[in-house]
């Protein structure tokens, strides 16, 4: 099945998960280099998990608030598309990021209410694409991943001059609505296809896949 809308599946740990991630048709999959994760990946699992992707399937090095030193094993050893920065990270770190490795990246910004807007306005300009996620609880041990969604009708009407994609506790069950509730052409998953924190279900991502196309 064709369709514009492009799935993202993130935190994917074993090549099986790789396979049913491409199968379902994802155009993007994600390694997440977060330890305190249950869907971290070590930087020698993520370059073999990464040979398994065909070409025009992106993968994405997701980080939370590194350092160079670290990204600079990151990029080196698993050979990313993207660098997903998921922290903390100013729209000037950015900026650094994305001169010193020349790959695009694509800045969360968590969302749990109207003020949080702003700073994603605040790295239109310097990020090649902006993923909105649900914002962390205050005392979270993960940025992301937690299963949570936020009110898709702060998003809808808004234009921004880049790609966005939307993130949140997205499930096979309701990625139709929030596309159509947020005009959203790009939407990533990671939790919303897991049977447990970590473990990803081929039916699962497959279901999530054909409702995101059909939506």
């Amino acid at each position: 099945m064709t369709s514009d809308i492009a799935v993202k599946i993130c935190g994917l740990k074993t090549p099986e998960a790789v396979g049913a991630a491409v199968d379902a048709g994802a155009r993007y999959v994600g390694f997440n280099f977060f330890a305190k994760s249950p869907r971290s990946v070590s930087i020698e699992q993520a370059a073999d998990l990464g040979a398994l992707v065909p070409v025009g399937v992106a993968k994405v090095a997701l980080v939370v608030d590194v350092d160079n030193a670290t990204l600079d094993a990151i990029t080196a050893g698993s050979m990313p598309d993207i660098i997903q920065l998921h922290g903390h990270e100013t729209p000037a770190r950015v900026t650094e990021v994305k001169a010193r490795y020349g790959l695009p990246v694509m800045k969360v910004v968590g969302i749990s209410g109207p003020d949080d807007l702003a700073v994603l306005d605040a790295h239109l300009g310097v990020a090649d694409q902006i993923l909105v996620d649900a914002k962390a609880p205050k005392g979270a041990d993960l940025p992301g991943g937690n299963g949570l969604t936020f009110d898709w009708t702060l998003m809808q009407g808004r234009r921004w001059p880049l790609p966005w994609m939307l993130a949140g506790g997205l499930r096979p069950e309701n990625v139709a609505a929030a596309i159509k509730a947020t005009g959203t052409r790009q939407v990533d998953v990671s939790s919303g296809v897991e049977t447990a924190p970590g473990v990803k279900d081929a039916e699962l991502m497959a279901a999530f896949c054909a409702a995101a196309h059909s939506a």
